[in-house]
Parts: structure tokens; sequence; C-alpha cells
């Protein structure tokens, strides 16, 4: 798991404590922005950082731990990712799953969690009256937490944790390519060697007291950060941070890790036959510095420069010259005590990664002659201003950025000395750290090819080590998680098993939305907030594939990304730095229903901004070059996509619930057939009939007031020429009378990927809501659901599922998705439709109570982003729902009964009318699948092995 290093680059000052502010010059578009904080520290060595934020009546609460996978030792990887997963179950207080329902209970985001080699953290944003109660949660889970670990509940976990390496590592393409590089690039000793998520026989063996001994090293207040960031009174909340957290016994010192960084004495060059990769990939790894390294900041210049944007020599020579691939990717993964620099490629079809690494070389030479200008360095760093302010866009990311200065360097005021590393950058630096850690130095390169392709790696290459999981019926240990520990209880000085109560009830105020239709057509909305000094906004044309005909699948999509390849007068390289150089983000893609083009800009540079925009509208460059490339990125995509189990069974499921017959069928990125043949001919004639003002929402939300919006849209309107275009109904078709079981076989596939579902309803159907508030305890509502805690929690047969409906002004589907071990595959499908099939005969009133607490309370953060108050504007625009739609549905779910949920329950989750459609491994689990009940299945690709047996 990589973690994103902050990209700052203006002056924010920390400071002592005082309540969040920002001071607005009216008169000026310079605006003065801090982020203030406290901090203190237990007698027992908690370290306790606050932050207030009012905008939003939230409250964030993170602990993160200093222990990763780099405190582990050679033969017992993977104990910090695994107590990632055990920190959840269950403490001595708060129960089995107590954290996971109490979230539902208070509205909560979920509690969540991630590790890295360095650290561990467990976070969630909760409505204000919550605080006292998640301080208590997290005390117990830090003091009172490993007396309920028993051997059944390690071992069910270890059978999640395994789900998630197969998921996320071996059944998906290039994922062991780190695996190899980290082997190779670190000595045996260096704990960066094994991966974060650790090896499946490592975590197999690891025993109860080897997860014992683990905790009471590491998991110790002198060796843990809680940051609490957002609406909050800052002298109850150190109080409740000492009742609840000053109890628990300070553990041995942990000693400052020291730094190892690493010297390679040789290049080393390995290659694997990737079962899920269909294009070849080239990755080139060379030892670099930690973290806050005094040279970071100029290699993080570097890394942008020389693969991003139409002046990047690793573009320009990969990309447009020799065109060996559609991306280059460079970066520095820094971590505490090393780091690594990085170059990745991924090629086209049958490509010589040879070739590449030709080109790499020449690119790296054209650098060393022409350097970095001040324009180009001045280019970047506006662009990092704007990525600074969108991690302060959540109480969440401010509370993180803190934590991350306190544990890595020290202290949260390290940021002022950070700031003044990054401001003093010189392109000179950034040609030192070159020749310092790149030109002519050792590295570590892998060639991971689609099997049978070894020609295609760099000479010289070994074959790399890698030992692939085999799945065998009946293999994995049983268990039985359900099974209550018995144990004694930790003493306290009050009793530690009552729930705090809730505080003052957060007063949620929906934001204030503003709307004006202009003369040409265009429909705009907008919210005022002055949080960040941001603005986030979205142009949508409606149409996207519905506009188009079969032959020509994915022709909006290519249309909408080349537009933003140039205009008339901005070749595609001037119209790329005229958008950084304000710091600006400009996409452009196409839906099944609409084309967007997006936005994400300073506000101070936002008209600026907006007259790009016009630009790319109205005088689009056709640029042929530019088609070429995207042509030939997107049959990439679609090669990549028939590799992937999860997108196979995606488009399988689309394909089978809407009939092949309907264009919604379809993939809108299209056909290797469509794609072929589709010229720029037909993207002209796209544009030209379909681009109109007459059919386009314009939503905006951010530092921005109305009138500048509107300001801002005057010459658009005035010069976009409205027509006249009729949106396709599509008819819809007879949902499935029986069900039916498809396979597409995906041989040696270690899960099964797996869609269950039907076409079901619109957004603007009557009870698309209440169907959504019926699925919240199937499946809607993460570990609060009944998929989740019967697969993963009482199972340990998946790393996810979830159940969910999806609509627009046309029918979407309800589907079921999770990815299971393979060899359960039949296990799971039984055990999916069995709890379906039974969830409303037995939804109960305390079912129906944990979902209107959470549907109600968790309306209190429901807007706090700017890209949540957007989607808010898109879903009053698209669906005509009253700007108070959010209230209205609180008074839905408040009025909802058992027999309600019954009803719609039997109405929409019929398991005999659905489809279920599986991406696995044919060979040993299609047989077995028969004995679901709906016949013997249909195997799509006929063509595979399993079909010639």
């Amino acid at each position: 798991m990589k973690s994103n290093q902050f990209l700052i680059l203006l002056v924010v000052f920390f400071t002592g404590f005082s309540s969040y502010s920002q001071n607005q010059n009216k008169t000026s578009q310079s605006k003065e922005f801090k982020v203030e904080f406290e901090q203190f520290t237990l007698d027992n060595g908690l370290n306790v950082i606050f932050h207030i934020d009012r905008s939003d009546p939230v409250v964030a609460v993170a602990l993160t731990c200093h222990v990763g996978s780099a405190r582990e030792t050679k033969g017992r990887t993977g104990f910090a990712h695994l107590f990632e997963h055990l920190l959840f179950l269950e403490s001595e207080n708060l129960g089995k799953g107590g954290l996971d329902k109490m979230s539902a209970r208070i509205g909560g985001s979920g509690a969540n969690g991630s590790t890295s080699r360095d650290r561990t953290n467990y976070y969630q944003t909760v409505p204000k009256d919550a605080l006292e109660k998640m301080i208590w949660a997290e005390a117990d889970k830090l003091g009172y937490f490993i007396n309920t670990v028993t051997d059944p509940v390690l071992s069910k976990e270890k059978q999640v944790v395994k789900n998630e390496k197969r998921q996320s590592y071996d059944n998906r393409p290039y994922g062991n390519t780190f695996a190899v590089i980290d082997k190779n690039l670190y000595p045996a000793s260096h704990p960066y060697s094994w991966e974060v998520i650790g090896s499946l026989e490592d975590l197999q063996n690891a025993t109860l007291d080897d997860v014992k001994n683990f905790y009471n090293r590491w998991y110790v207040p002198n060796n843990v950060t809680l940051t609490i960031a957002g609406d909050f009174d800052t002298n109850q909340a150190k109080k409740w941070v000492e009742k609840y957290f000053s109890e628990i016994k300070r553990g041995v010192d942990i000693p400052n890790m020291e730094k190892q960084p690493v010297t390679l004495t040789a290049s080393k060059k390995l290659y694997y036959e990737d079962n899920f990769a269909r294009l070849p990939q080239l990755t080139i790894n060379w030892p670099s510095v930690y973290k806050y390294h005094p040279d970071s900041y100029a290699l993080e210049v570097l890394a942008n420069y020389l693969s991003r944007g139409k002046k990047a020599p690793l573009y320009k020579t990969l990309v447009e010259d020799k065109k060996l691939t559609d991306d280059v990717d460079m970066s520095q993964y820094n971590s505490e005590i090393a780091g690594q620099y990085l170059v990745q490629v991924t090629a086209f079809d049958k490509t010589n990664l040879n070739e590449v690494e030709k080109g790499i070389n020449e690119a790296f030479k054209n650098f060393e002659t022409e350097g970095i200008s001040q324009q180009d360095l001045n280019r970047i760093k506006a662009t990092q201003e704007t990525v600074f302010y969108n991690e302060l866009a959540s109480v969440l990311g401010k509370g993180f950025q803190l934590a991350q200065y306190k544990i890595y360097a020290g202290t949260p005021d390290y940021i002022n000395q950070d700031i003044k590393n990054i401001l003093a950058v010189t392109s000179e630096d950034v040609m030192r750290v070159y020749n310092k850690y790149i030109k002519g130095k050792h590295f570590v390169a892998t060639s991971f090819v689609p099997k049978g392709q070894a020609n295609l790696v760099l000479e010289g290459s070994e074959l790399a080590v890698l030992e692939e999981e085999k799945i065998i019926n009946g293999k994995e240990d049983t268990f039985d998680a359900s099974i209550a520990a018995t144990y004694k209880k930790t003493p306290s000085a009050f009793d530690r098993s009552v729930e705090p109560p809730y505080g003052d009830s957060p007063n949620v105020k929906l934001p204030v939305v503003w709307k004006k239709k202009l003369s040409s057509g265009i429909n705009v909305l907008g919210i005022e907030n002055h949080e960040v000094p941001l603005v986030q906004f979205q142009l949508q044309i409606k149409g996207g594939m519905l506009l188009e005909t079969a032959n020509k699948i994915g022709v909006s999509n290519m249309m909408a990304e080349l537009m933003t390849k140039g205009t008339k007068n901005k070749t595609p390289e001037q119209l790329e730095n005229a958008i950084e150089s304000l710091g600006a983000v400009i996409k452009a893609y196409a839906t099944d229903e609409a084309v967007f083009i997006k936005g994400n800009t300073l506000a101070k540079n936002y008209n600026e901004t907006m007259k790009l925009v016009q630009e790319i509208i109205l005088q689009p460059r056709w640029d042929a070059k530019e088609f070429d490339l995207i042509k030939q990125s997107t049959l990439s995509k679609i090669l990549q996509q028939k590799a992937s189990p999860n997108d196979i069974a995606d488009n399988e499921f689309k394909k089978i619930i809407h009939g092949e017959a309907s264009i919604l069928s379809n993939n809108n990125i299209g056909t290797e057939n469509s794609v072929k043949n589709t010229t720029i001919e037909d993207l002209k004639n796209y544009y030209t009939k379909n681009i109109s003002p007459s059919v386009s929402n314009f939503q905006i939300v951010g530092a921005i007031s109305e009138s500048d919006v509107n300001n801002s849209l005057n010459s658009l309107n005035e010069e976009w020429k409205s027509k006249d275009i009729t949106i396709p109904k599509i008819q819809n078709t007879k949902g499935t009378v029986k069900s039916k079981i498809y396979f597409y076989d995906v041989p040696d596939a270690k899960q099964s990927v797996i869609r269950i579902g039907y076409l079901a309803l619109a957004a603007t159907d009557k009870d698309f809501y209440p169907a959504k508030v019926m699925n919240y305890r199937l499946g809607g509502g993460g570990f609060a659901s009944e998929l989740t805690q019967q697969l993963r929690e009482g199972k340990g047969y998946t790393y996810g599922i979830s159940s969910m409906f999806e609509g627009s002004n046309n029918k979407g589907s309800f589907s079921i998705e999770s990815g299971v071990r393979s060899n359960i595959t039949y296990e799971s499908i039984s055990l999916i439709k069995e709890i379906t099939e039974q969830y409303g005969k037995k939804f109960s009133k305390s079912d129906l109570d944990v979902t209107k607490d959470f549907l109600v309370k968790s309306n209190a953060r429901a807007f706090e982003t700017l890209s949540a108050k957007l989607n808010m504007l898109y879903e009053i625009g698209n669906y005509n729902f009253p700007n108070d739609y959010a209230k209205q549905r609180e008074n839905i779910v408040k009025g909802m009964t058992i027999e309600e949920i019954q009803k719609l329950a039997n109405k929409y989750l019929n398991v005999n009318e659905m489809i279920y459609v599986i991406a696995g491994d044919a060979k040993t689990q299609l047989p077995k699948l028969e004995q679901v009940g709906f016949g013997a299945p249909v195997l799509l690709n006929p063509s595979t092995e399993m079909a010639k047996n």
C-alpha cells in the first residue's frame, strides 16, 4: 500500500490552538488560510492533537499507531496488517462487532483503517454528538482488546486477509510486481524487503501467542497518536481523553528506527509471465531517500517534470515519438527509513520492453541536455498548491496531515520547514538529484508479460521467484468464529461497559442552492462555500452513449478525451501548460448518458480556468495525432479489461441484464471492432449533432459567488449555439423471469468474482430511495450489513461484499457484488441466495432502528466535502429533486415500518428472478454450481480449455 506524500506549496501556518479561521478579504483574491492545532501528551505517553473546524457539525477521530510492516520480523510478516483487521472485531466493553454496530447507530462514515510500512491507522468521521462515544471506543480498542482474540477469531481473520491478498495482488494483472521489486531492491534483512500484507505462509503460521506478543509490544499509548478534528469543545474533549485513555498502561520505550538507505552493487533484471496480464509492463526502481529527506522535494519535481504532461521528456519519447505506450508514470515512494524511485510503463500489445528501456534512456538524455526551465518549475508548483488544498477539504484530511508530521517529523510544526524546503527547490536542484540518484545508477527492473510472451522481456532478465497459491477444495481450516471468548476483564476505575450518551444534537444545515437557466438553455446550479479557496465544477452535456449507433460504440468517450487535447488556437501542449499554470485540472469523459467536462481550480484562478473551458467547448482542435494516440490507448484498455476478472464480470453482467438489443448493454469505451472502425470524422459528427447547451447542466461549488459564476458564463451563453437534441428513451426490457448462472472461465483464478442481480429501478421511481433504505441492512451498510457479517465475519469467505440499487433517468441494476475464495464458490452463491431470500422475512425492529439511526444521523456529514455538494447538485439538476430532498428523504426514513421494508424486499429481492454471473476457474468450480438449482450453468467463453475438456 503506497501512502501518498502531501504536495504542499503555499505557506500554511501552524500555530498555537485557537478556533479554525479563514480571513476573507472581500476586495481581494488573496486569502490567508490557516490550519491551527493544539497538542498535548498524557502521562502514559499518548500523543493528542486537536484541530477545530466548525464548517460542518462533524468530527473525525483517528488513532495512529507507529507500527507497520517494518516492525515485523522475517517469518512473521503481515502482523501489522492483520492487526488492522483484528481491532475492528471486538473489544471488552463494546462486545463482538461493537465498533461497526456503533458506527451504524451513530451515523458514522464507517470505521476503517489502513496499514503501511511504518504505521497503522484507524479512523472515522461521525456527527459531533457522538464524539465521546468515539473516544470511549478508541480507548477500548487500544487498552481493552487483546483478551477478546481467540484461536477461532484468529483463524477466521486469516481467511479474510488471505482473500484481500488474492483480490488485491494475486488475482489481478501485475499484482505481484512490487513483491518482486522489493525482494530484490532491499537486502533480505531490510524490513522493506517484504510486502505490507505479508506472505500467506506467515499468516497461516501465526499463533495466538504471536499475536498477543505483537500487541503488547507495539499497541501502547507511548506509540500512538490520537487526532481529533472538527466541530467540538476542546476543554470537554480533553476531559474525555483523560478519562478513557489515562488508565491504559505505558509500554516499554519504543526506539526510533534508524535510517537504512539502500545501495545496489549491480543492476538486477527479472521477469515474470503473468496469468492476468494482456500487455507487457516494465518497471524500473532505483534506491532513493526517506520521507522528508532534503532531496525528496527536488525528486518530486523531477518525477513530475519527466513523466507528466505533453512537455514531459518520457511522454514525448515513449508516447508521441515512438508510440510504444499511452502513458508513463514516474514517482517516488518515500517511507520512514528508506525510499525508492520508479518509472513504470505498460506498453502496447506485443511491444518488446527492450525498446521501452531504450526510449526511457533516450528521454533521460534529452533531459540532461535541456534541463528544466523556471517556467516549468512554476507550473508544477501551481498544480501542487491545488493538490494541497484538496487534501484539506475534509476534517479527516486535516487530521491525517497533522498526524503525519507528528509521526514522521516529530512535530506538526515541521510543516513550516517542509514548506520552506518545497519553495526552495530550484532548477539546479532538480538536475542535481537526477545526477545523484538516477543517471548511471544501478536499478531493479521487472518485466511482467502475458503468458507465453517471455520474448518481450528485457535482455539479461532472470525468472522471478513467485510462489503462486494453489486453491484446493476443502483445504482451508475450519473454525467457528461465533464462539464467545471467555476471559477476565481488565480492571478499570469506572464501568467501561456503559456506552457514553450522545452530546447535543448537531444542527444540520443543508447547503443553500441557487439556480438559473441561461438563454442558451444551460441550467446552472451552485453552492457558495468558503471553507477552502477552491472551486469545483462540471458541465454535463446529456447524451453520451445513448446518442451513439451500435457499430460506433465509444465515439462519445473518445470525442470527450480529444476535446482536451488542444484547441483551435492552442496546441495540446500549450493548452495543457495553460491549465497547469493556473493550478487547475480540467478533465473530459463520457458516460452511458452524458459527456462531462469537470474542473478543479483555485478560486482566484476560476475565471481564467473558465475561459479555457469555453475554448475547449467552442474551438475544438481535432488533432489527428492525438486521435491516433487515444484510439490506441482505448484498444489497450479493452485488451486489459479482458484479463481482469472484475471487468469481465461487470461487462458480462451488464450485457445480460440489459439484453444485447439495448445500447446500455455495452461498455461505453467501445469494442475492439467499433474502436478500430471509428474515424476522427465520426467524432466531429457526434460533436456537431449532439454537443449543445440545450441539453446541458452546469454545476459548481466553492469559494465563489452566484453573480461571479453567472458573469463567467456570459460569453459561453452567447457564443454557444443551441440546437434541438432528442435524448432517446430506453425501452424498459422485461426483467429475467427465471434465474440462470453464467460462468466466464478465467483459468487458475485465485478468486471467483460474483455479480448477482437484475434490471430494477430508475432513480426517479417512487420506490428507488425506499428500496435503498430497505437494502441498507442487506448489503448497503458495509459492516452493518447481513451479507458482510455472514460471508466475511462469519465464514471468512471474502474480503468484501455489498449490494446496491443504481439508477438514473433510466432503469439501473440491483446487484450483489463480491470476490470470494475460489474453492468456496458454490458455498458462497448458496449462502448469498439464502440470506437474500430470507432477508425480508427476518427483518426485525432492531434492523429498522439501526437503519433509521444511520440514515438520519449520517446527514450531519452528508455534504461535508465539495465533491459531495457537487453530487447533490447533480441529483437536483438531473432528477428534478427539490433543493431540500435530503431532508425529505430523512422524513421517508423516519416513517418507514417493518411491514414496508418486508413489502419492498418481497418485491425487489426475488432470488429466482436474478441472473448470476461468475468469473473464475471453470475447471474446478463450474460443475458444482448446477447444485444451486438453476440448471446447468452457461459457459460464456466456450473456446477455453474447460470447454475443450
